[in-house]
Parts: structure tokens; C-alpha cells; sequence
């Protein structure tokens, strides 16, 4: 796919956000499925957007995977403030890059890419890792509460509202069982927490809707049950893949998150 002219965007000085991540220490990159190779034609920069109870640290391992094929790589710190509001600041952030993207969302992330794909033509594909995909009108809130057993929550007044985050004492079991204590002390060391207008704020735009999509589902997850998010992909037409993970399966399956992100990149070219 010809790659377009370079354009020049106003607001690209003042954009904040990281470009990358260092690794989380002591997390562990365990060796998913092998990504598959790929052409020496010009590749589509992916883009990661983290969920809530994280930070852009937890896409080392795939991060590491992607640029050892060769693909430009950016990890938005996503600022957890508010649908509304964190799609703004993640379309700002877009509109910064030249060239085809391909965009993808891990949880709370999935509904933000949802929305501000729908303000860039170049994003190309999405890619939803256990995330979720609201249609216009809902919230994250409502999907949420589809799961059940609901996850314990820990609640924090802040000058704008609520801030949530999962009790520290389950942590593990609800966001990433299948890894070992100390990696999951790690994540939870770094995880960010979530205002409450993450969940409250309804979503506006369905990109799905004219971006191709694909969806890595965990089939053992505790933050957004399988079966919810089989319904959410399902209902977006994305091109589904399961794996035996849990919520943190960029952490604990690195590999499987690369397959699928290179499947949907080859898709742009």
C-alpha cells in the first residue's frame, strides 16, 4: 500500500504521550506462539492503548516481539480520565502519525480505540485483546456488569470524581492468574487506577463499523468473562481468536497478542 504524503498536524507539539515503554521489572516474557514472518514492504505502526489497572509498561513483551519484525511501534499512556475525554486525547495523539495504523486496545482500551478510530482515516485495522467493544449509546459500565462475579473494587475521592482500582488483595486472581506472584506483584505495583467516568461515559462512534476488526478473546478470564466478550466480538463482526489466558495475556501469552496484531497488519497491505 503506497504510504501518503507526510502532513503536518498543529497540534503534534503538544501531544503527550509515551512513545514507548521500558519493561516492567521482573515481569516475564513468556514465549507465545511464534509470529509468523512478514514482507520487506513498509509495515503500519501499531499503536497499543492500555486498559484500567495498567500502564503501557504491561506491552513490553509484545512490544519487543513487534520490532523484532520490524514493525514501528507506539504505547499510549492512556490517561483512564473518562471515555469522552481519553478519546480525545488518543485521537490527538493519532493524528501525529503518518502513514496506515493499526490500533489496538487492551479492556477499558478497546473502547476507546472504538471511538477515536473513527476520527483518522489511517487507522486501517483494529485489534481488540480482551477488550471491550461498545456499540453507540452503551458503557463500559453496562458491558461490565454482563460479567459476573463483578471484580472487587477499591474506591478513592479525587478532585474530579472517583478514582477506582481492584482491591490489592485480588488482584492476581482478577487480572492475571496465569502468572507467577512476583510478575503479578509487579503489575500491580505499576497499574494505574480509573476514573469513574471511564464507565459512565457512553460510547459515541463504532468504527468497527468500517475498520476491519479482530478480537483475542481469553478464555480464562476474571476481569471480562469469555462469553461477554465472544458477544461484543461477534456483534462488531471481528475476525475471533481464542486463547487459553488470562486478562493479562500480553503479559502471560505475549506471543498470541503479536499473532494476531501481524494478521491484521498484513491486512492493510
Amino acid at each position: 500500500m503506497p504510504i501518503r504524503i507526510p502532513r503536518r498536524v498543529a497540534l503534534a507539539a503538544g501531544a503527550l504521550a509515551l512513545l514507548g515503554a521500558a519493561a516492567v521489572p521482573g515481569v516475564a516474557t513468556a514465549t507465545g506462539e511464534a509470529s509468523s514472518s512478514v514482507s520487506s514492504s513498509p509495515k503500519p505502526t501499531v499503536v497499543l492503548v492500555h486498559g484500567a489497572w495498567a500502564d503501557s509498561s504491561s506491552w513490553s513483551p509484545v512490544m519487543e516481539r513487534l520490532r523484532k519484525d520490524g514493525y514501528p511501534v507506539r504505547a499510549i499512556a492512556n490517561p483512564l480520565q473518562g471515555l469522552t475525554s481519553d478519546t480525545a486525547y488518543v485521537s490527538s495523539y493519532l493524528s501525529t502519525i503518518d502513514g496506515p495504523v493499526v490500533l489496538v486496545g487492551h479492556s477499558y482500551g478497546g473502547a476507546v480505540i472504538t471511538n477515536s478510530a473513527a476520527s483518522d482515516p489511517d487507522v486501517r485495522a483494529l485489534v481488540y485483546v480482551a477488550g471491550f467493544i461498545p456499540a453507540r449509546g452503551e458503557t463500559v459500565g453496562y458491558l461490565a456488569a454482563k460479567t459476573s462475579p463483578s471484580i472487587p473494587l477499591v474506591s478513592t475521592a479525587v478532585p474530579d470524581g472517583t478514582d477506582v482500582s481492584i482491591d490489592p488483595d485480588h488482584f492476581r486472581d482478577a487480572f492475571a492468574g496465569d502468572v507467577d506472584e512476583t510478575t503479578a506483584a509487579d503489575l500491580a505495583a505499576v497499574r494505574r487506577p480509573a476514573n469513574t467516568k471511564a464507565v459512565s461515559d457512553a460510547s459515541v462512534q463504532e468504527a468497527f463499523r468500517s475498520i476491519p476488526s479482530w478480537s483475542l478473546i481469553t478464555g480464562q478470564d476474571h476481569a471480562i468473562a469469555p462469553h461477554v466478550q465472544r458477544f461484543m466480538s461477534k456483534r462488531a463482526g471481528a475476525h475471533i481468536e481464542e486463547v487459553n489466558a488470562s486478562h493479562a495475556v500480553m503479559v502471560s501469552r505475549p506471543g498470541a497478542v503479536t499473532q494476531v496484531i501481524e494478521d491484521a497488519a498484513r491486512s492493510t497491505r
